[in-house]
């Protein structure tokens, strides 16, 4: 018996790292996955991979309509929706605000936070059908601090936290639960590979000052992710989890440091 056993999980962004990741997980542990990704390709080869309980639904989540016909198709195929993971995501090249482009902002925003609103206003009664479930929305530790360069990002991400705290408010009444899951520097594409032709995250990231000296994986994400939207996490909402280790907190004592 797994944890998701009869429940139904819609994870966007579905094809990438992390939210590959995800929806393989969710599939092992008994659910029906619908991966929700722009990439048909992907999206269709992940759900034959995946075979029964998986289905490829095309989602741009800046796009109310599709949202609509995204929710529409995965009732018809296996009924009301239990978990929504909001894991779609986008980076805006690094560089300053007074060299921010509008279509970038524009862009970041209509992915990283309406996204995230869309897919709240639209599986909320979905979710009411099934009787309740829990949705997640991916923020990042960058909704903590500010960082240079990522304007865009940063901006997006803090006011996600906003909108997850007041969701749980307005749903938790209706047995839906809302948190938010805030990733440090996880080893995918998003981290590894360059923007825009810009240099990579990972070129000018080290994890060695921190005190778990490795970048995350797609994997230490999913685990977490797996236990706030069961029924162990059923006492949880409206909160906040970091899984960074430990960048946040700053450098950590070198082994060997006493106070003396």
């Amino acid at each position: 018996m797994g944890r998701f056993d009869k429940q139904t999980v819609l994870v966007t962004g579905g094809t990438g790292g992390q939210g590959a990741s995800h929806v393989r997980a969710y599939h092992e542990e008994g659910a029906n996955v619908v991966i929700a990704a722009l990439s048909a390709e992907r999206g269709e080869a992940l759900a034959a991979e995946l075979g029964e309980r998986a289905l490829f639904v095309r989602l741009d989540v800046t796009d109310e309509d599709a949202w609509v016909a995204a929710v529409a198709e995965t009732e018809r195929r296996f009924g009301p929706i239990a978990v929504l993971v909001n894991n779609a995501g986008v980076q805006n090249p690094a560089v300053p605000i007074e060299a921010v482009e509008r279509h970038v902002w524009d862009r970041v925003l209509a992915v990283n936070l309406t996204g995230a609103f869309l897919g709240i206003k639209t599986v909320t009664p979905s979710l009411r059908r099934n009787g309740g479930g829990v949705i997640v929305n991916i923020a990042s530790t960058m909704a903590h601090v500010g960082s240079p360069f990522y304007a865009p990002y940063v901006a997006g991400k803090w006011a996600l936290r906003g909108l997850t705290r007041t969701a749980a408010l307005e749903l938790g009444r209706d047995g839906i639960r809302v948190n938010s899951l805030h990733p440090g520097v996880i080893s995918t594409p998003f981290i590894t590979d360059s923007v825009d032709g810009q240099p990579p995250i990972a070129d000018f990231y080290s994890p060695e000052p921190y005190a778990i000296p490795r970048m995350g994986t797609p994997a230490d994400i999913t685990a977490l992710l797996l236990h706030l939207t069961s029924a162990e996490a059923s006492f949880v909402t409206g909160s906040e989890f970091v899984a960074d280790g430990g960048l946040l907190l700053g450098p950590a004592l070198k082994p060997g440091t006493t106070a003396a």
